[in-house]
């Protein structure tokens, strides 16, 4: 009933500040807020929802919906975790599936994914828009035109797909990405982006294409350091939200 009521809803709706649906709301409001973790209201009123929100990459505004940097928290988990979340909001964490299909059915949002390498060497990728389909249809992504940022566009051949976790399969491959891959993750058959892949320090033992890697940037061999996946509403469009 929740999804039915939110679909009859404008797509740029704005709540008081007091109930910001996204970090959006927040930082127009005051963008002075610093980064850091808040509460947000995709959901409505009594649904509360706890997130990252990265006040400061190209003008702040940004809800985080994964992060990766310290291999603090396993990735290798089943589809009803990655439907709810898990994680550490301060933290390693992935938002969920259906607080991310809030998110964007709440707003027109852009994505942005930024990352770093153990060089120190940091990269982006952009997408002008950014949305999931419900449950019902796998949670299958659907991304907007592309901006580079250095990284190159390792999501072209996962757009269109539906989201795959080790028991519940829905990429083209014959076998299973995602239990092969180690992560969770819109497959094709299966990547060039496994940013929920296994997490390895920089001085261990290669591991193949099993890693948190991003290959148009540095191949599906490299471990990243860090990598994040972040909602903004479209700069395009603008939003008239109470003060």
């Amino acid at each position: 009933m929740l999804i039915f009521l939110l679909e009859l809803l404008p797509a740029t709706l704005c709540l008081p500040l007091s109930l910001p649906l996204d970090c959006s709301d927040i930082h127009n409001h005051d963008s002075t807020k610093p980064s850091g973790v808040y509460s947000i209201y995709p959901g409505g009123p009594i649904s509360p929802l706890q997130v990252y929100c990265d006040m400061e990459t190209d003008g702040g505004g940004w809800t985080v919906f994964q992060k990766r940097f310290d291999g603090s928290v396993n990735f290798y988990r089943p589809w009803d975790h990655y439907k709810k979340g898990f994680g550490n909001i301060d933290g390693e964490y992935w938002l969920g599936l259906e607080n991310i299909l809030l998110l964007s059915m709440r707003k027109k949002n852009e994505l942005r994914v930024d990352m770093e390498d153990w060089e120190g060497e940091k990269a982006h990728a952009q997408y002008l828009s950014f949305a999931v389909d419900p449950e019902t249809l796998g949670y299958a992504l659907h991304l907007g035109s592309f901006t580079d940022g250095g990284a190159g566009d390792a999501l072209k051949n996962h757009n269109g797909m539906k989201f795959s976790t080790y028991d519940k399969d829905q990429d083209t491959w014959e076998n299973n990405c995602a239990r092969h891959f180690m992560g969770g993750f819109w497959f094709l058959n299966c990547h060039d982006a496994n940013p929920n892949g296994l997490f390895i320090p920089d001085s261990a033992t290669p591991h193949g294409p099993v890693l948190v890697s991003w290959e148009t940037w540095k191949g599906d061999d490299y471990s990243l350091k860090s990598i994040s996946f972040k909602l903004r509403l479209r700069t395009d469009i603008k939003c008239t939200c109470a003060t």
